[in-house]
Parts: structure tokens; C-alpha cells; sequence
């Protein structure tokens, strides 16, 4: 099933008693979440479980940056996948400030996945919340898990596995995900990778929350160097990795960025 047969049949989705998040900025023609870090964190928590115990379907997590903004425009493909998710957040710090430059609803703060992630372990453990790792090389995965149970004693990590599978054995990787049923599904594959993985599979996969995490595993080993915490909240972040990263990144820099601040003043008005 195509992204756009997918997006046509989709029916809206069982409410499980709580509140949906209703406000939106649009920035650069994606309808981004104005949620702060901590209340989105707040949210999965305890949606996740909820969702999962009651056995409604998995709401989608996506984020927004600079290159989500330009795949999003560029890419009829991803688009359609993007237009499936339940919630956009502000991966970006340009998307955050971008949400302010033009009197729209302003976006709290800058919730980079990452953050997210690390932010939600501690509370995760302490509330019995389950975590599954979807994505990476498999030595990075396994690395990834025994990091973050050192991290915060007592999580639960339901189940993992690395990103690289063939398309016969998907069925085989939701299973595994299905037999482990975690509340938070963590899909870190890449864009558009990720994303069109959780809307072929949503239907299929028991979980609470499916979040794409994109690298999020080699942050947490540290096989990708974070950027000093000013670079991170002046919105520099980017130039950071693209140092440390040059031939992975530099040319999805060069050429995102650009097209992603245009189509941040295409859409200034809505």
C-alpha cells in the first residue's frame, strides 16, 4: 500500500481518554507541535502505556528540522508519510525560532530527540514505562541499551534490534516488536527511511508511542559528538556536525538549510 492509499483509508483513531494536542505552528509548511520538552515527554509517558493496555493503535512521532523541512517539499513520497503522523516536534532550533519570526503560535522550546530521549529515562524507569530500540548497527544498538540501563537503573527495555533488515524480513522484525509489545517504540533508521517504516507498519505494530529517533543511538554511545550546549541552543548545532561529519553531512547542509529558511519564508504567513 502506497503512502497515499495509506493516508486515504486512514480513519481517525480511537480516543483513549486523553486530551490530543490541538496547537500548532506552521513552519515552513509542516504543522509542528508547540509542546515544550518536558510536556511532551509528560505525554508519552503516559499515553504510551495507556495506548498499548488498551490495544489502540500507536500514535506516530515525527520531528521537524532543517532537512525535514526541505525533504517535506521536495519529496511527494515523505510528504505523505509527514501528513500520517500524530505529532510533529521541534527538532530543529530553527523551527523553534522560525515559529516566533512571524506572530504565529510560538513553539516553547526546542525538543531535540535526543534530548528526549535521555530527558525521558529516569521517569521512564521509575514509571514501568517500556522501551524497544529499532535502528543502528548492531553494535551500536546493543551498546546503546547497555548505556542507557546504566543510566537509569531499573528501565525497561522491552527489546531491540539494529536497522538493517531486507524487505522479506519486515514481517519478521515486527513480530519481534510485537512479541516484546513496548510502550515507546524507538525507530531510528534515518529519514525517509524511518518514517515510511512506522506508516507501512503502524496498523501491525503494538506499541504506545512509535517515535523516529533518526542517529539517536550513536549520540547515546557517543560515536557522534554532541555540540557544546551553547551551539545547541543558538541553533549552530548543525555546523557542529557537519564539522565532525564532513563527508556524511556537509552536503546535506549545504544544500537543506537554504532551501529550508526559503520555505520557512514561503510559508510566513500560514
Amino acid at each position: 500500500m502506497s503512502a497515499e492509499q495509506a493516508l486515504a483509508r486512514r480513519q481517525p483513531l480511537p480516543s483513549p481518554g486523553l486530551d490530543r494536542d490541538e496547537t500548532v505552528a506552521n513552519v515552513g509548511g509542516v504543522a509542528v507541535s508547540t509542546l515544550s520538552l518536558d510536556a511532551l515527554i509528560g505525554k508519552m509517558l503516559v499515553e504510551a502505556p495507556l495506548r498499548r493496555s488498551l490495544d489502540h493503535p500507536p500514535l506516530l512521532i515525527f520531528d521537524a528540522n532543517g532537512q525535514g523541512l526541505s525533504m517535506n517539499a521536495s519529496d511527494p513520497v515523505f510528504r505523505a508519510d509527514m501528513t500520517q503522523a500524530d505529532l510533529i516536534h521541534a527538532d530543529g532550533q530553527i523551527i523553534v525560532a522560525a515559529s516566533r519570526w512571524f506572530g504565529g503560535p510560538p513553539i516553547a522550546d526546542r525538543s531535540s530527540t535526543t534530548d528526549m530521549f535521555i530527558d525521558s529515562l529516569k521517569p521512564a524507569a521509575e514509571a514501568g514505562v517500556s522501551y524497544y530500540l529499532l535502528g543502528g548497527e548492531e553494535k551500536v544498538n546493543a551498546a546503546c541499551v547497555e548505556k542507557i540501563v546504566t543510566m537509569a537503573p531499573g528501565l525497561q527495555v522491552a527489546g531491540r534490534r539494529n536497522g538493517f533488515w531486507k524487505p522479506h524480513e519486515e514481517d519478521a522484525v515486527i513480530d519481534a516488536i510485537n512479541a516484546a509489545a513496548p510502550d515507546v517504540l524507538w525507530v531510528g533508521t534515518g529519514k525517509p527511511r524511518e518514517q515510511a517504516f512506522c506508516v507501512r507498519n503502524r496498523d501491525r505494530i503494538k506499541a504506545g508511542w512509535i517515535v523516529t529517533c533518526g542517529g539517536l543511538f550513536n549520540y547515546i554511545t557517543g560515536d557522534y559528538p554532541r555540540a557544546p550546549l551553547w551551539m545547541q541552543k543558538s541553533g549552530f548545532e548543525w555546523l557542529h556536525r557537519m564539522a565532525t561529519r564532513p563527508k556524511e553531512l556537509a552536503w546535506r547542509y549545504i544544500t537543506t538549510n537554504p532551501h529550508a529558511l526559503w520555505l520557512i519564508w514561503k510559508h510566513r504567513h500560514g
